[in-house]
């Protein structure tokens, strides 16, 4: 029964609900965009918490590995200006970051990211895994996330959960790890947020 409340609670918020159609983005559009941060390979799990109750609506993986993509399972997130394969997002710039984050917070949900330098070997393997998922259904977003993170190496501990927010616990006792919070005030939903959008080259 509690797992049933997390699903509709999960579904109902903050951009982990019934993703909109996508079109599946080319292997040449995805190269044509791919984007590598600077300094080392980092994990960072992204969760869209609540402003009243602390109670979590969304959680992704961003991969800075050999490229910086961001494993949205079953996300609402979709802009034309980043391409998309089944729930990996790419070409993720500094720009794209801030959109994607902007998208998400607003007055009901603030974006908290907590990430961990992993090893460039980590963030491959982390990498491909997002890449073979394929889309997650509606509500799975914390349940895939964890499932992932249990197959790297040093993750293995991750314990596979549907909580959003308990993934996020897990995260802040992990050695190292480095958290940030950002917010917004504007109303609205995450569709309003990604009209709003201005994501540049």
């Amino acid at each position: 029964m509690r797992m049933l409340a997390a699903l509709a609670v999960c579904g109902a918020l903050a951009g982990c609900a019934q993703p909109p159609a996508v079109p599946y983005a080319s292997d040449a559009r995805v190269a044509s965009v791919a984007y590598r941060a600077p300094g080392p390979a980092t994990i960072t799990v992204m969760t869209m918490v609540s402003n009243r109750d602390g109670s979590g609506g969304h959680s992704a993986l961003m991969i800075n590995g050999s490229q910086r993509v961001i494993f949205d399972p079953a996300g609402s997130f979709v802009n034309e200006r980043v391409p998309e394969q089944e729930d990996v997002l790419y070409g993720v710039s500094p720009a794209v970051l801030k959109g994607y984050k902007s998208a998400h917070a607003r007055s009901t949900f603030h974006v908290v990211s907590q990430t961990v330098e992993v090893t460039p070997e980590q963030a491959e393997i982390a990498l491909q895994l997002a890449q073979r998922n394929g889309a997650v259904p509606r509500a799975f977003c914390t349940n895939a996330n964890t499932n992932l993170l249990r197959q790297v190496p040093g993750f293995e501990d991750i314990r596979t959960t549907f909580f959003p927010t308990n993934l996020m616990e897990q995260m802040a006792q992990r050695p190292g790890v480095i958290e940030d919070r950002y917010f917004e005030n504007d109303e609205g939903t995450i569709v309003d947020g990604i009209e709003n959008l201005v994501i540049a080259e």
